[in-house]
């Protein structure tokens, strides 16, 4: 039986695919980075760069999630309510996805950028979370470690940004040296 289906690391599974998206969300603007720079084209490398990003994105969320529902057998049956969010989902995420290669190309780090993104998303999670469904007695009720776990999430974000590392200063390129011409007179290959 496999590991995550057994009943007792079931209750786990949750954590562990959620580390596994931390994971790799963590990684995911630092390699959209470096894929815009790899384009080697400052002026269109963003755009060539999101366009492998919707292919990665047919190929993992469209080709397997349907031979996943082709291998079981599942309905084809859509309701318009969670198509039409699903829909919505894919395309917020695919306009934040773009967005980060937008502020790259306006000169945005990784570091700071993806910061602030991954500070600031939780914080809007967590009110859009409270306006679909406000807590019991009303915000006032709101548990102190809850307000302060969101505030954290924000003063981190900037601190973050505010006091990133400074890179390590850029290496001189060698100076190129043009090949020595052969003197006026003198034959490639002959003494003088």
């Amino acid at each position: 039986m496999n590991q995550l289906t057994t009943p007792h690391s079931q209750s786990h599974a949750w954590l562990l695919f959620s580390l596994l998206t931390v994971g790799c969300w963590g990684l995911y603007g630092a390699f959209l980075h470096s894929g815009q720079l790899g384009m080697n084209d400052p002026v269109h490398g963003r755009y060539k760069a999101f366009l492998f990003v919707g292919l990665a994105y047919f190929l993992t969320a469209v080709l397997a999630p349907l031979a996943i529902l082709i291998l079981n057998g599942a309905s084809w049956s859509f309701t318009a309510s969670g198509a039409g969010w699903s829909l919505l989902a894919g395309i917020v995420g695919a306009v934040g996805a773009f967005s980060v290669l937008l502020a790259f190309g306006a000169k945005g780090t990784p570091a700071v950028v993806m910061s602030i993104v991954f500070a600031g998303a939780p914080v809007i999670n967590a009110l859009y979370a409270l306006i679909l469904n406000p807590p019991a007695g009303g915000w006032q009720k709101l548990p102190l470690p809850f307000v302060l776990g969101i505030v954290l999430a924000a003063v981190g974000g900037c601190l973050v940004t505010l006091y990133k590392p400074a890179p390590p200063p850029a290496h001189a390129k060698p100076a190129v040296t043009r090949a020595a011409e052969p003197l006026p007179g003198n034959v490639a290959g002959q003494a003088l």
